[in-house]
């Protein structure tokens, strides 16, 4: 059903000048020095921030929940013009995919491959296709672990936009401790120590999840395919907490959504561990779903259809057009309040993608 949702409409166009074609450092600034722009669906409101101002735009007894995913350096490139971008990693063992053709980071979807078919990568790792799984992903095996094959011979996945291969460190956030996404969750990028300690100086919290990210190059609308994810129950107890007492719930990016959403459904694989109920004592108001702690693989996706039970309000980047992130955000915001912060964005030339701007999702 979620898979024939159309898009809601964000009509602008992604032109080269609104993209971020390398991180803030590059420029003597710092991580923190980007743009924010924060929408509050009870008023309507759009007004334009630095992201230095997060500390004084939450409340004391408010909760961030963190993704403390690391990213791993997922291209591997081959000889000749073929790149494989290792995704997801799958509850049976293998991992998803990506073929990409041609050279640096100026790559296109490979349209070739056929299940059976052997890749030799470097260090002579064999990298066998198994069969399609969507239209660019393959299911896949590696002759060897593949976070440590990647580890010694990859390189961070990297697009068009940004000409210069930057080390992985440019693509960790502050809370990555846990090896295991395709991309940064880069939601999380602007975070400092220094701003971490003014958000808990104020008396705000900050809790971790993990869900591991994989690749964002997927066609306009394709359906998203099952992560992996982990809730803890210190984190849902304290998820469950904050709300009962009248604190408020702040993702920090689309995945922590798409976590804690899921533990609230209870959704974990069948060979996966199963959801926990929540601890003696978490639960105590019946109106508020409780979160649980969970970990498996979720194939839940957050639309206006399934709305949003766990969650408060959102801390996240600037998303393309065609991105079915944009289901999500329309969940939060609704279509026409976020019509309406896109074009701002757009307008006030804030920066797309992982070492861009900031939108912050409040109610």
């Amino acid at each position: 059903m979620t898979a024939s949702l159309e898009l809601p409409s964000v009509s602008f166009d992604l032109s080269p000048e609104l993209e971020a074609h390398e991180p803030p450092e590059a420029r003597g600034k710092t991580r923190a020095d980007v743009r924010m722009l924060v929408s509050r669906t009870g008023t309507g409101e759009v007004s334009h921030h630095r992201f230095g101002d997060l500390p004084d735009l939450l409340l004391p007894g408010d909760l961030l929940v963190v993704n403390n995913s690391g990213t791993l350096p997922a291209a591997i490139r081959l000889d000749g013009e073929l790149t494989v971008h290792f995704s997801t990693a799958m509850p049976e063992g293998g991992w998803l995919v990506e073929l990409r053709s041609g050279h640096g980071a100026a790559t296109v979807p490979f349209d070739g491959g056929v299940a059976g078919q052997r890749l030799s990568l470097p260090g002579g790792a064999l990298l066998t296709l198994t069969g399609r799984f969507s239209q660019q992903l393959w299911r896949a095996r590696l002759s060897t672990a593949v976070i440590p094959y990647l580890l010694g011979h990859g390189a961070p996945v990297r697009y068009s936009y940004v000409p210069v291969q930057w080390p992985i460190e440019a693509y960790q956030t502050a809370f990555a401790v846990i090896p295991g996404s395709a991309e940064m969750p880069s939601a999380a990028r602007p975070f400092t120590p220094k701003i971490v300690t003014r958000l808990v100086s104020r008396g705000i919290a900050v809790a971790p999840i993990t869900l591991h990210t994989g690749v964002s190059s997927l066609e306009g609308g394709e359906y998203p395919y099952p992560e992996s994810y982990d809730v803890p129950a210190a984190t849902a107890r304290l998820v469950n907490l904050t709300r009962h007492y009248g604190g408020r719930v702040i993702a920090v990016g689309t995945t922590v959504v798409r976590a804690l959403e899921s533990a609230a459904l209870g959704q974990c694989a069948a060979d996966a561990p199963s959801c926990q109920p929540p601890p003696p004592g978490a639960a105590a108001r019946a109106d508020l779903p409780q979160v649980r702690a969970a970990a498996g693989w979720t194939a839940h996706v957050v639309t206006p259809q399934t709305g949003v039970a766990a969650v408060d309000g959102l801390l996240t980047g600037l998303h393309e057009p065609r991105s079915t992130h944009l289901w999500m955000l329309a969940a939060f915001a609704g279509a026409d309040l976020l019509e309406s912060c896109y074009q701002a964005a757009a307008d006030g030339g804030y920066r797309w993608h992982e070492f861009g701007d900031v939108h912050l999702l409040l109610p």
